[in-house]
């Protein structure tokens, strides 16, 4: 619903301002209101990639215009037509309209809570504004101006009921007509920015937490995390809201589609705000129970309304999520049930230390990145690798990449390395973890990071006792920079070759000069010596990414639904969306592919 509201925003929002240009030519047809309309989103949608950071600082004065301006004529058209309709503000009145007009009056409703739309999208405005400045504005400026507004165009009503269709517009003086446009032109905009915002958003987090196909996120500023782009859903956005304006041509039909889309969003962030209360705050159970029930009460009175008018246009949002739905919710299905296929089928412990140090294969010079969904345990992937291939890299180590339900992680917390198996056999696991704000580095960065805390990693384990070399443990602890510095420096007597070194740290390289000498170091620092030495020797020699590619495929006695879902939506969904290679931004040239299908 959150993607429906992003779709039909921008289209109601710009083509409510584009009728400013037919109310002051009413000779002039809907089919040039609607032509200005589309020349406005494609502009809005074609500015995205740029990002709101450096124009961002626009929106804030434009929106403080706006509502100023709509609030200064919302006065004058209360002391020029009538200031009467000030009583309406009396509960009184609601009580007399609803006797009145008994079921018109009831799914009135479903236009009026268009006055309250854009309060869904208000977690969007916190990438640009704090929350203390969000509730200041609402509290002291949107909510005033509105009611300011709205009881002036009913005082014009009153006096002027034949522009019941256009009365803003109608209701605007002479003199500020066009200014009044140009502003409310630039604050349609402005909206529609906030909720392709709050759309890219909800996406980014239901990306991160694997219910949304892999798509690029773009990051456009480097002060507010939460300002992102994504391409692709960008030019859909686009097309699909370009369709909703040249489809329907009234704002009546996309209202109803959008306070559909809106009061849905509403019901669904009450409820989970509920379960906020319980689980996270600790809030008492009093307090839950009175704003869960004060909340409903009203959104449930405006989600009745609604009702009405699904078959009045309300059934295209409807009919957006329910789309949308089916691809998160198949693009999750077959991710978990690959995901399960490689956790049901991990290659044991026994079996690898079965194959000897050589993994029954030829170890060339090298270090195999093999890139798995796996946190521990030896992927399938990798057994099927070395049976069909007679050779393997002399030091293997088992990328994985996961994506925390958490705002971000630090950067001393973001790797946890392991070893598997004997120091013989050479076998490491690196856990990378980012959170869903995070931004997952170019290639030559990530590797960088990645072997230097396995260089870390080696020289911290030498230093420990009791660890057993069969047994697959790992440093969860954080080292200090003290340590760091201790491990920078050259503490013991190293034994040193006529051949340069270069022992990569956390910090940087520090170069092993040659020498002539021999001095005498304990077993334990010249195996630690000797495997840096290794490590760094294989990483010279090349690396190698290795991408696991498991496909889905429904099985023979699989329902016709399911094979539908699997073979089809979800294999169509893999197609298209962004290959591992890509997120990772692993170099063609050094890219292993290793296939494998799985019937489900």
């Amino acid at each position: 619903m959150m993607i429906g509201d992003g779709i039909l925003t921008p289209a109601i929002s710009v083509l409510s301002a584009s009728g400013g240009i037919k109310v002051d030519h009413p000779k002039m047809s809907n089919d040039v209101v609607v032509l200005v309309a589309v020349f406005i989103l494609v502009g809005l949608f074609s500015m995205q990639h740029y990002g709101t950071d450096k124009v961002g600082w626009l929106f804030a004065p434009v929106v403080l215009l706006w509502f100023l301006m709509i609030g200064g004529v919302g006065i004058f058209n209360i002391y020029k037509y009538d200031s009467s309709v000030l009583k309406a503000f009396s509960p009184v009145y609601i009580y007399r309209y609803f006797k009145r007009a008994r079921k018109d009056g009831w799914t009135s409703l479903g236009g009026i809570m268009l006055s309250i739309t854009g309060t869904e999208a208000l977690f969007a405005d916190l990438g640009h504004f704090p929350v203390s400045a969000v509730q200041l504005a609402f509290t002291v400026i949107v909510f005033p101006c509105l009611l300011l507004a709205y009881s002036g165009q009913a005082a014009y009503l009153m006096q002027n009921k034949e522009h019941v269709i256009d009365a803003f517009y109608r209701s605007i003086p002479d003199g500020i007509y066009w200014p009044m446009f140009v502003v409310a032109t630039l604050a349609a905009i402005v909206a529609s920015q906030a909720t392709i915002s709050a759309t890219f958003s909800i996406i980014k987090q239901a990306l991160a937490l694997g219910c949304f196909p892999r798509v690029k996120v773009v990051h456009t500023s480097k002060k507010f995390l939460g300002q992102i782009y994504i391409p692709d859903m960008n030019w859909i956005l686009m097309v699909l809201c370009i369709a909703a304006t040249a489809g329907f041509r009234n704002k009546s039909q996309i209202g109803n589609a959008y306070g559909t889309a809106v009061v849905i969003v509403m019901l669904v962030t009450t409820f989970l705000m509920t379960l906020i209360m319980l689980l996270v705050w600790h809030c008492h159970w009093i307090i839950v129970l009175i704003f869960t029930g004060f909340s409903l009460v009203v959104e449930c009175t405006y989600f009745s309304a609604v009702l009405f008018k699904v078959d009045q246009g309300g059934w295209v949002s409807l009919m957006i999520s329910a789309a949308f739905l089916v691809i998160m919710y198949v693009w999750h299905y077959g991710t978990i049930k690959r995901y399960e296929f490689e956790m049901h089928s991990k290659v044991s412990m026994a079996w690898i230390l079965g194959l000897g140090p050589s993994l029954g294969l030829v170890r060339v010079p090298g270090i195999g990145l093999v890139y798995t969904e796996l946190a521990s345990g030896v992927p399938h992937i990798f057994s099927h690798f070395i049976t069909n291939l007679p050779a393997i890299h002399s030091v293997v180590v088992f990328v994985c990449v996961k994506y925390l339900p958490v705002y971000t992680v630090p950067e001393e917390e973001r790797f946890l390395v392991k070893r598997i198996g004997p120091k013989n056999f050479h076998m490491f696991r690196c856990v990378a973890r980012y959170g869903y704000k995070d931004l997952h580095k170019k290639d030559d960065e990530f590797e960088k990071k990645l072997f230097d805390n396995l260089f870390t990693f080696v020289r911290l384990e030498s230093m420990m006792e009791g660890c057993s070399d069969s047994d697959e443990y790992s440093l969860y602890g954080q080292e200090t920079q003290q340590s760091r510095d201790f491990l920078l420096k050259d503490n013991v007597r190293t034994y040193t070759s006529s051949n340069d070194l270069s022992i990569s740290s956390v910090d940087s390289i520090v170069p092993a000069k040659s020498s002539m000498h021999k001095t005498v170091t304990s077993p334990g620092r010249q195996t630690e010596f000797d495997e840096l030495e290794f490590l760094s020797s294989s990483r010279d020699a090349g690396v190698v990414h290795i991408l696991g590619n498991t496909v889905v495929r429904a099985s023979r006695e699989s329902r016709i639904y399911k094979k539908i879902a699997i073979d089809y939506i979800y294999a169509f969904l893999r197609k298209i969306c962004r290959e591992n290679s890509v997120i990772f931004n692993v170099p063609h040239e050094s890219l292993l592919n290793v296939g494998q299908v799985f019937f489900v």
